[in-house]
């Protein structure tokens, strides 16, 4: 095959083709000569050989563990055959034109290594796909359902975990529960992070109907939220075009085909829809084997054997049943463990299929057919050249029994308790447009749209609030309005927030400063209410912008309050401070306990009101001086921020720019080689917040840094052949070429290049 290749001077790569089966040779082509390192590490990480291969420690011992258990580089083969021959011609081009690539050259990062690559076979491509499917998105389900039973296990009262997760908890034997013997997470899956496996988060996406834009015609956006303190980029841009039609967008190296962008007719933008596709059961287990209806039935067991460069090989046992992935060896210890499935686990098929029929899809109406039926969960938006917009939801999600919706774990020896099948297009969430003129999705609960509900756990909606109120503000929105959304730095969650905690300062303010300090008998450590602090935060425009001081401020009392309710008066603070360090379970989940705190009186309030638990944290958070006493007590603690922290040495505070510090780092040397070589970007200064359209999060896990911010911004307007976009990153792999970080510059400053559609 021999389409015309070519760079633009962007360093976006394009592929002119005659056919479609040309254009994906030529997109594996240059998938691979872009972005070949990443789809390697990608491949040696979904297979489990980071030991055998790359680099033989104990990290990468649990890493491989891990990778083996998910068991996603099996059946795939089968998977291949269920493609129909044109589509399997697609997935072979995307193949022959990756090896034409890695047999020019092979990534140098590998020589160095010592790993001479096998060739690229079709199945990677479906391995990969499984792997972006799961990590973090339905993995964070999981890991959350995982807490909900070690918090039972911990005994949390049921009133307790009632109004942590309300509506989640049917069917739940709080009995059963304590009983079953959980194992040792294979491997905190932050490691993952350090070795170049993608994170997915959230993200943004809104589409407005021509009724409403300035043009006539209608408008879509995106701006997918992942971790961008890794080099490259999660994604890479790609113009694709066969005949007289074409594909532009960000597409995922391994994979054929556009994950959000458009053709000449039809645009869409993604973003995880926070599905429930991850449902444990719990299995009665006596000499290896497991109870179902009265019986005792073998496990399926399954052998995998981890190769190591140093060390022996080691070889790990999983056994199996309908139900998944046993936690725990039942040969063992007789009782009670828990198996656990992904509905997407044999995925791949049916996914690539919609993602191919997209190419051709010239309608919004026909684009949510096909789309809705990919496997893995996701919100689309879509807008056609006609004028329409649309919005659908997509994932396998099972139909499950009435007395659960899949968060607490039962009973596995009960079949009625078994999944009956999946939710069909036309049941999950979706809407052909909507009466308001727009449609926008943040990961916040979309069941309201749908005929069932697959979402149990959303994020919060704070993003999703706001979004649609500057959408419903205006009926003349242009492309330059929508770069200004990206950059939205407003949160409604700080505004519900300080909407409580300003009267309570603005109270204490007026209180006897003596009298306290009499009562507390530390005169020399208390710093009144009317300090610089306070005033800042009092003035505080909700804005987290780098320059802010009361963003600052509000995190510290925010965190502070999250170790007062939830540490001291259930988890226990040591418990809470990991889960806030070392998970993400506050990153995805913050709404539960957002719920919690704004309610004015709270089973987890210990016996206080709202108001008198926000005094209690500020007074902690924003009068106490940084004595040895008090550092002695909070020394392991990330909640404490005391006024010697925030002041510098004109009384000034510290800004959230000074906080929302991070380094990009090359995914295979991050921080192992010096400075000057370039490989590592920074320190980039991050904005943004947990709640604000442009999402701004880093915290620290397992000694790693992780961030999440937009890794992608994308503008289209229907009427012209053209995307809007801007990335953190550039288009290649290779330290030493140019189009490393070419776009950097244009996402930290807002500014947005033009990727042509050529048909």
């Amino acid at each position: 095959m021999n389409p015309k290749i070519i760079r633009d001077k962007n360093g976006t790569m394009h592929v002119n083709a005659k056919t479609q089966e040309e254009m994906y040779w030529g997109q594996g082509y240059i998938h691979a000569k872009d972005r070949g390192m990443q789809m390697l590490m990608m491949r040696v990480l979904g297979q489990g050989r980071v030991c055998e291969l790359l680099n033989d420690s104990d990290e990468s011992l649990g890493i491989d563990k891990f990778f083996r258990q998910m068991n996603w580089h099996n059946n795939l083969a089968s998977e291949f055959g269920k493609l129909s021959k044109e589509h399997q011609s697609f997935i072979q081009a995307y193949t022959d034109g990756a090896n034409t690539a890695f047999g020019e050259k092979t990534p140098w990062e590998f020589k160095l290594l010592g790993y001479k690559p096998e060739a690229w076979h079709p199945n990677d491509s479906i391995m990969i796909s499984r792997m972006v499917g799961y990590l973090t998105l339905a993995q964070s389900q999981a890991e959350m359902e995982r807490l909900f039973i070690e918090m039972v296990q911990a005994g949390i009262p049921r009133e307790k975990l009632e109004a942590l997760f309300p509506g989640n908890l049917g069917g739940a034997d709080f009995d059963l529960i304590k009983k079953v013997q959980l194992g040792e997470r294979i491997v905190n899956p932050v490691s993952l992070w350090g070795i170049g496996a993608p994170r997915m988060m959230a993200s943004n996406n809104w589409v407005i109907s021509g009724a409403r834009t300035k043009s006539g015609h209608p408008i879509l956006s995106n701006d997918p939220h992942l971790e961008v303190n890794r080099l490259p980029n999660v994604f890479v841009e790609n113009a694709l075009s066969f005949g007289s039609r074409y594909l532009i967008g960000g597409s995922m190296p391994g994979n054929p085909g556009v994950l959000l962008g458009r053709s000449p007719d039809l645009a869409w933008g993604v973003t995880y829809a926070f599905i429930d596709a991850v449902d444990s059961w719990i299995e009665q287990c006596k000499d290896g084997k497991y109870l179902r209806e009265g019986e005792w039935l073998d496990f399926d067991i399954r052998t995998e054997t981890i190769k190591r460069k140093k060390a022996n090989d080691v070889t790990v046992t999983f056994y199996e049943n309908n139900h998944g992935t046993l936690d725990g060896d039942p040969t063992g210890r007789a009782g009670y463990y828990l198996a656990t499935r992904w509905s997407a686990s044999d995925s791949g098929a049916t996914t690539f299929a919609s993602l191919f029929d997209m190419a051709e899809a010239d309608t919004v109406k026909k684009g949510m057919d096909i789309i809705g039926r990919v496997e893995t969960g996701w919100d689309f938006v879509l807008a056609d050249r006609d004028g329409d917009i649309g919005f659908q939801m997509t994932g396998k999600v099972p139909r499950r029994h009435a007395s659960g919706n899949g968060f607490a774990p039962l009973p596995g020896w009960e079949s009625e308790n078994d999944w009956d099948g999946y939710l069909t297009v036309d049941e999950m969430p979706r809407t052909l447009n909507p009466s308001k003129g727009f449609f926008a999705t943040a990961n916040e609960d979309l069941n309201r749209y749908g005929k069932e509900s697959p979402i149990n756990m959303p994020m919060g909606s704070y993003r999703a609030e706001r979004i649609n109120a500057l959408l419903a503000e205006k009926d003349d929105f242009t492309k330059e309005d929508i770069y200004a959304m990206h950059g939205d730095l407003y949160s409604l969650q700080a505004e519900r927030f300080m909407a409580i905690l300003c009267p309570i300062l603005n109270d204490l303010n007026t209180k006897d400063t003596k009298k306290h300090e009499e009562k507390t008998k530390k005169s020399s450590s208390f710093v009144n209410l009317r300090d610089l602090s306070v005033k800042k935060l009092l003035e505080w425009d909700l804005c987290y912008d780098a320059q802010s001081e009361g963003a600052y401020l509000f995190e510290a009392f925010y965190k502070e309050l999250y170790r007062e309710v939830f540490g001291k008066n259930g988890l226990g603070e040591a418990a809470l401070d990991f889960l806030y360090e070392e998970s993400g379970t506050f990153i995805d989940f913050y709404q539960n306990f957002d719920r919690v705190l704004l309610s004015e009186n709270s089973i987890w309030f210990g016996g206080l009101n709202r108001d008198e638990i926000f005094a209690k944290v500020a007074l902690k958070t924003l009068t106490t001086k940084d004595t040895k006493e008090h550092e002695g007590k909070n020394q392991k603690s990330s909640f404490f921020v005391s006024l010697s922290a925030l002041r510098g040495k004109k009384e000034s505070l510290k800004t959230w720019g000074e906080r929302q510090q991070f380094t990009m780092s090359h995914i295979l040397f991050g921080g192992t080689l010096p400075k000057f070589l370039g490989f590592d970007r920074g320190p980039i200064t991050g904005i943004g917040g947990r709640a604000t359209i442009s999402q701004g999060q880093i915290y620290n896990s397992a000694g790693r840094i992780t961030s999440f911010f937009p890794a992608m911004r994308l503008v289209t307007e229907m009427e012209k052949d053209r995307l809007y976009t801007n990335l953190a990153g550039g288009p290649s792999d290779n330290r030493s070429s140019k189009w490393y970080v070419s776009d950097l510059e244009n996402w930290m400053e807002g500014v947005y290049k033009v990727v042509r559609g050529e048909g």
